[in-house]
């Protein structure tokens, strides 16, 4: 499934390194880190949540849907 993480663009627009990020919403800078590259299977509702209260966004706005092939489909896990 092509769901694109768009992070970087949200951390962006709001001046927030992700070390500060990964602080407030309570994960590993590694972790963060993995979801940024969109080298993980799924996220929890949980941390979508705690990161759109942290970065003032819906969750439209970190991820999207392209349809097509996956292009780094590979072996991911879930944060």
């Amino acid at each position: 499934m092509p769901v694109i993480v768009r992070l970087d663009v949200m951390l962006a627009l709001r001046k927030k390194r992700a070390k500060d990020l990964a602080a407030e919403i309570g994960i590993t800078e590694a972790n963060l880190s993995l979801l940024r590259t969109g080298k993980v299977k799924g996220v929890r509702f949980d941390t979508l949540a705690r990161l759109c209260a942290a970065l003032a966004c819906k969750p439209g706005d970190i991820l999207d849907y392209v349809d097509g092939p996956d292009p780094g489909a590979g072996d991911a896990g879930e944060i």
